[in-house]
């Protein structure tokens, strides 16, 4: 068991978004990964830059050993998962190392509480199908409302949190 503690993002780590929107780039098993200059792309940069500009901007960071290991962030954009003005869209992401030990859930479930405690309806996420990372969306009560050929939009209630 790896012990972790889930905070609030500090300002000085906004810089670290970068990184964890590079993390959060699925790769399907055998691909090349993508440069990492792809999170320069408009469609992906809007996830991270002038963060914290915004009453909107949310984030949690999961530390391990005074290092950030993950991170979970909000913030309402015109992004792929985007539904409208008053939804924000949220972002996950773990280095490859911390996965699969429930970090991620737990950085899910302190973002759900904390956007339920600031009065919002609902969160939604664009999600590869392919991506592992729907099974613990699904057991986080994320259903999802579109979907394509490669993705689901998906989108959590909170008014359904306790």
């Amino acid at each position: 068991m790896t012990d972790y503690t889930i905070r609030r993002m500090g300002e000085n780590e906004y810089p670290l978004l970068n990184d964890f929107l590079y993390e959060a780039i699925f790769v399907p098993d055998g691909a090349t990964p993508p440069p990492k200059s792809v999170t320069a792309y408009p469609e992906l940069k809007l996830y991270v830059e002038h963060f914290g500009d915004y009453e909107d901007d949310l984030g949690f960071v999961a530390e391990i050993s005074g290092k950030a290991a993950g991170a979970v962030w909000v913030r309402i954009m015109d992004d792929y998962g985007h539904l409208d003005g008053r939804t924000p869209s949220l972002a996950i992401s773990l280095y490859r190392e911390y996965r699969g030990l429930g970090i991620g859930t737990a950085l899910m479930k302190s973002m759900l509480g904390c956007l339920k405690e600031h009065g919002y309806e609902r969160v939604s996420l664009s999600v590869q199908k392919a991506n592992y990372a729907v099974r613990m969306y699904q057991n986080l009560g994320f259903e999802a409302v579109r979907e394509n050929d490669e993705e689901y939009i998906m989108v959590h209630n909170l008014s359904g949190l306790s």
